[in-house]
């Protein structure tokens, strides 16, 4: 999959821009590419599968996606005019912050949590306890408006179907000739840097081992599954029966810009000539397996 790298309009946490050529070589051929937590997509806009089924529970996100899909010439006229001078202040973000949170007009919603992406603080997306968006005013010289990006995707989105669903759900789609990539949050590498609040619910082990599950059960069942997370004692056990990729990334680790270090990241691959049985584990488990297979 050598093609030119295609940055996504959105800036976004972990995003996976500069680990495409790593991915594309890892990634399995198919006929679709399941993406359980699409993100900003980067992975979606740097491969070239001849379909997409892209997900995410943030339904900011996928309306956001599905808006740009149908209605790009739109939702670029009504985007540009927030990118100026004007509303790059302080307390105009925090005005339309708050309607952000008031609006249910999904429209006018996807054109502030662009803004609130391109203006906030570091390009988080973070959500309060009662499902506020609470990202502070980033402080920007002159935020970008991405135009170009935004047109790109739209193209691009001709072979995507958008759904806001949990990853489970979007394992259940998966069928035979499918290759699915997983992006979710990442397990913490220490107690004090464990950020889950992405999509207004966390992501605790129990759903980091519940996705490790799937992904060996979609494997065994002939669909190539790859993983990403960080390289720690906790993963390495969790993706035990997928072949494990080690690589070093730059990142952030602390709310501190300058804490930009290198940390270990680890790709699980499962596929089904590089899973074995194993005969030791709980009899139940190879019944659940048996009936995933099933379905």
């Amino acid at each position: 999959m050598n093609i030119n790298k295609s940055r996504a309009f959105l800036k976004w946490a972990g995003g996976k821009y500069s680990l495409i050529e790593e991915i594309q070589r890892q990634l399995p051929t198919g006929n679709r590419l399941i993406e359980p937590f699409v993100g900003a997509g980067s992975v979606f806009l740097n491969t070239d599968y001849d379909r997409y089924l892209l997900c995410d529970i943030n339904s900011d996100l996928i309306h956001l996606y599905k808006i740009v899909q149908s209605d790009t010439n739109a939702f670029l006229s009504a985007s540009e005019p927030l990118f100026t001078g004007a509303y790059n202040q302080s307390d105009k973000y925090y005005e339309l912050r708050t309607e952000f949170n008031q609006t249910t007009d999904r429209f006018r919603r996807s054109v502030l949590f662009l803004y609130l992406n391109r203006h906030g603080y570091n390009g988080l997306c973070r959500y309060n306890k009662s499902g506020g968006f609470n990202v502070p005013f980033g402080r920007y010289k002159a935020p970008y408006f991405p135009e170009k990006e935004i047109e790109f995707f739209a193209q691009r989105a001709k072979k995507a179907t958008f759904e806001c669903i949990d990853f489970q759900r979007a394992f259940a789609r998966a069928r035979k000739g499918n290759v699915i990539y997983c992006d979710p949050p990442y397990a913490p590498i220490s107690e004090t840097a464990n950020f889950t609040h992405y999509a207004k619910t966390g992501f605790d082990y129990s759903q980091q081992a519940s996705l490790a599950l799937l992904a060996e059960r979609a494997g065994r069942k002939g669909i190539p599954t790859l993983v990403s997370n960080h390289d720690t004692p906790t993963t390495r056990q969790l993706y035990h029966s997928a072949q494990l990729h080690e690589l070093k990334v730059s990142r952030f680790i602390s709310q501190k810009g300058y804490s930009r270090k290198k940390v270990s990241e680890l790709m699980a691959l499962y596929c089904p000539r590089q899973l074995s049985v194993d005969h030791d584990a709980d009899p139940q488990q190879h019944n659940d397996n048996k009936a995933y297979a099933s379905d």
